[in-house]
């Protein structure tokens, strides 16, 4: 791995789920689309982070990402190694590289399990990471490390809150000092000053471990804090990438447009001034997406060419020359036209 290398590199990634039909012989009729034909790269020391919808396939790219699902094709490259090619004891040793940080904290954790066996699990899978004796003082440590008192280490799930839940998912996260933490919503289940505390949490801990981060989430205003680089999904395909300023502050694609829109604004005076973009109709569904542009059947820039051609995820032609932040990949065939509409 050359010190320019990703440290993660995903190409044309994609899962499809099988729709069958059938009480005797099951046969298949079709696929659910989850997962498109996505591309991206993750550094030493950054956050990805991944937005968008309830169903575009975000959680779908994080369980790959730690094998839980198998790609129905494409390449996840971890230090140069298609890791998706990998099995039994090579597979297992990247896994312990790659860790994950569930989305909803009462259910991610083993009710009958103590908190110390909870965060001691890796170490049982993975006994070389720590000496059978040391595990307990370990545990203790990522427990304090996390915010929790380490003397807690035999209470159970039901005994602690929902923030205090899922730093203990962290903890165990963290227990074979991975260099990939996946984090699929982590607090999109938390009270919003809850949300905070965990987040601030993440970011020192990224310092503290060098870690490298795929956050994903919803809800825009929590990845801007946290995220280097931002991917917007829709529908299974990514269809704006950049770094945050670009995204937040010069968004081509209308998806991003309403989603930005949508946030909430604390200022009186700027929500007053900010044109709220409304999109009409709901999300296709991934069995059966629109042609061409999966966005078109929502957007108000549509036009006929949106329906027979998909645009590539690719810096438009007006802003290949640029210099400044505007410049940076949308899936839009009309990214250069004006970024809202009146509301609708």
């Amino acid at each position: 791995m050359a010190p320019d290398d990703p440290l993660l590199d995903v190409r044309d990634l994609v899962k499809h789920f099988p729709l069958t039909r059938g009480v005797l012989v099951r046969k298949q009729v079709g696929a659910v689309k989850a997962v498109d034909g996505i591309s991206f790269a993750l550094r030493p020391g950054e956050t990805l982070g991944i937005v968008g919808e309830s169903g575009c396939g975000k959680s779908t790219v994080a369980r790959m990402l730690v094998g839980l699902e198998r790609p129905t094709s494409g390449r996840i490259g971890y230090r140069g190694q298609d890791i998706t090619r990998l099995s039994g004891r090579a597979l297992k040793a990247v896994r312990r590289n790659i860790q994950m940080v569930f989305q909803d904290p009462y259910t991610s954790l083993n009710p009958r399990m103590t908190v110390g066996d909870i965060v001691g699990e890796p170490f049982a899978i993975h006994p070389e990471a720590a000496p059978k004796g040391d595990r307990r003082r370990r545990v203790q440590e990522l427990l304090e490390v996390v915010g929790l008192n380490p003397e807690f280490i035999n209470r159970y799930p039901h005994q602690f809150s929902g923030g205090q839940r899922q730093r203990i998912g962290i903890a165990r996260g963290l227990a074979l000092r991975p260099e990939i933490i996946v984090a699929d919503e982590p607090v999109s289940a938390l009270d919003v000053s809850v949300q905070a505390q965990v987040v601030n949490l993440l970011a020192r801990l990224q310092g503290e471990f060098g870690l490298s981060y795929v956050f994903i989430a919803h809800d825009l205003s929590v990845v801007r804090h946290l995220s280097d680089r931002v991917a917007v999904m829709y529908l299974g395909k990514i269809v704006e990438t950049g770094t945050g300023e670009q995204i937040y502050d010069h968004p081509t694609h209308p998806y991003t447009q309403a989603l930005l829109s949508a946030v909430p604004v604390p200022d009186p005076e700027a929500r007053a001034h900010r044109e709220r973009i409304l999109l009409s109709g709901d999300v296709p569904s991934p069995a059966d997406p629109p042609s061409g542009c999966r966005f078109r059947t929502r957007c108000w820039k549509a036009r006929e060419l949106c329906a027979r051609v998909e645009p590539p995820l690719a810096v438009p032609d007006v802003l290949r020359d640029a210099t400044g932040p505007a410049r940076h990949a949308s899936a839009c065939h009309f990214a250069e036209e004006r970024r809202v509409v009146p509301n609708t």
